[in-house]
């Protein structure tokens, strides 16, 4: 469903594919916080899993929005990626790790509850740790593979915005 819902955003089938590719990244970063806290996979993980899915897939969304955008202005794919993936790169840390930091309390909880609590925190922070580092390397191998090789120049990318208004 989301694939789809992205496919329609991007109008594209490549790119949601590319942004996708995050996801098993960031799970198995998550699963792995799990395993070496001793923690099981019940309905608190899970939920700490879908929560993790809608986190990583932000970083994915904000190099390849970019790198299309830079694509539009007449630099060729691997110029653009790796002008996204720079340009991107503060604001990705800085809400990785704004939401690592808040999920810390989560995973060292102690007290009533607490075993349902440090579920949802391990996924969170393994899952960010993992699915963040890697994601800053694969999405852009990827876009740089995937993405059609052609490009516009900007004169041709002002026509094609043009004709895209008028209808």
């Amino acid at each position: 469903m989301i694939y789809l819902v992205l496919s329609a955003q991007f109008e594209s089938f490549v790119s949601p594919f590319v942004i996708m590719l995050t996801v098993p990244l960031a799970v198995t970063g998550g699963l792995l916080g799990l395993f070496l806290t001793g923690g099981t996979l019940n309905v608190y993980s899970q939920i700490g899993l879908v929560m993790l899915v809608g986190l990583i897939t932000k970083n994915g969304i904000l190099i390849v929005e970019f790198a299309n955008q830079l694509r539009l202005t007449g630099l060729d794919r691997r110029a653009a990626v790796l002008e996204a993936a720079t340009l991107r790169l503060r604001p990705i840390l800085m809400t990785t790790l704004s939401t690592i930091l808040g999920a810390i309390p989560l995973a060292l909880a102690v007290g009533a509850g607490a075993e349902s609590r440090q579920q949802i925190g391990w996924v969170i922070v393994g899952g960010l740790l993992l699915g963040t580092l890697l994601t800053l390397f694969v999405v852009p191998a990827a876009y740089t593979l995937l993405v059609r090789k052609t490009h516009h120049t900007a004169e041709e990318a002002a026509e094609l915005a043009e004709q895209a208004t008028v209808l």
